[in-house]
């Protein structure tokens, strides 16, 4: 299941994606705009900083912008690096594999064999959805609402 943490990176991402100005947006702001609280986000940003998915820049005229294109930044990695592997069972992780503590035989496992196929499903489309898709459909929605109005 997806976290709230993960939900709020990814929502701050957006906030950063959407940005048009080189300038970069305080925290503050990516805050107010992603609806996230600000300490939280604070912790988030630091470890996606870490990342090399955003930058800062210290400063009166200092905050966040993005570290790299939205088309190099994918759902994937920002779900890995805040709530860790995507499998669903420790057996079935590529980035933390091990045996499950009540396994009789991993390779004969029939839930084993289920969950690889669920990871391998939802890493393919997790690491081709890139913040850039998703700020794409954000923008494609967003003009649809205006027509409709």
């Amino acid at each position: 299941m997806l976290s709230q943490k993960a939900r709020y990176a990814l929502r701050a991402l957006f906030v950063l994606g959407e940005h048009t100005g080189d300038d970069p947006i305080m925290i503050a702001d990516i805050a107010e705009a992603a609806n996230v609280p600000r300490k939280f986000l604070e912790q988030i940003l630091l470890e996606m900083k870490r990342r090399g998915i955003v930058h800062s820049m210290r400063g009166k005229f200092g905050g966040y912008t993005l570290g790299r294109k939205p088309d190099d930044i994918s759902f994937a990695e920002v779900i890995r690096l805040i709530d860790g592997p995507l499998a669903l069972s420790p057996c079935a992780s590529r980035t933390a594999h091990r045996t499950c503590d009540d396994c009789e035989d991993e390779v004969t496992c029939a839930i084993r064999k289920v969950l690889l196929n669920v990871r391998d499903a939802t890493s393919d489309i997790l690491e081709t959805h890139t913040l850039a898709h998703a700020l794409a459909d954000r923008k494609a929605s967003a003009k649809r609402r205006r027509r409709a109005d």
